[in-house]
């Protein structure tokens, strides 16, 4: 049987439970270069309308997902004061140094930045965990999850994993909203 979605062939699923098992592991991270602590894409082997599918999932941290929100509401912000805008692009010159920016560009980052600025204050955003299915993905099943944690590792994962399966996952309705952390103030302490 030809499977058009490769992520509910039996085979690869086997592939994947042997690969996983090999691992010791409940999971697969996918190499990606947006990995990061705040956000993990990785595969995993769960049940879907009683047949063990591949899950393609997008784990990120609820502050990751309010300053994406911000920054996209002072995209669309930028777009309607600035007519030309479109986005901004930063270019690498023949030695790798970053290219100055147009003056109309650099106007339009100092507006996004005070509006994310002021958004935050005003805590104009706010975010609640959630997980989103996606059952017309190209490969498996995909997830879209955000949850309230500081950051996305191993542990959080696996707990994720083990709770989704076993069908016990609860999520946080509270609605929160987050301000940029400062490095360099936090290196001072």
């Amino acid at each position: 049987m030809n499977f058009i979605n490769p992520g509910f062939d039996p085979e690869t699923v086997a592939q994947l439970k042997a690969e996983l098992q090999e691992t010791g592991m409940s999971f697969k991270i996918i190499p990606d270069e947006e990995n990061s602590e705040e956000y993990v894409n990785f595969y995993f082997v769960g049940t879907y309308e009683g047949k063990e599918v591949i899950y393609d999932t997008a784990l990120y941290t609820l502050r990751l997902h309010h300053a994406s929100e911000v920054y996209e509401l002072a995209k669309h912000e930028a777009a309607k004061k600035f007519p030309n805008f479109k986005a901004i692009n930063y270019e690498e010159d023949e030695n790798g140094n970053l290219k100055p920016l147009t003056p109309e560009e650099e106007e339009i980052g100092w507006f996004i930045t005070e509006l994310i600025m002021e958004m935050e204050e005003e805590e104009t955003v706010k975010v609640q965990e959630f997980l989103d299915i996606d059952t017309h993905h190209d490969y498996g099943i995909g997830l879209d999850v955000s949850l309230n944690v500081d950051e996305i590792d191993e542990q959080v994962i696996a707990k994720f994993i083990s709770e989704f399966n076993d069908d016990t996952l609860t999520l946080d309705d509270t609605l929160y909203s987050f301000m940029t952390e400062d490095e360099d103030f936090e290196d001072e302490d």
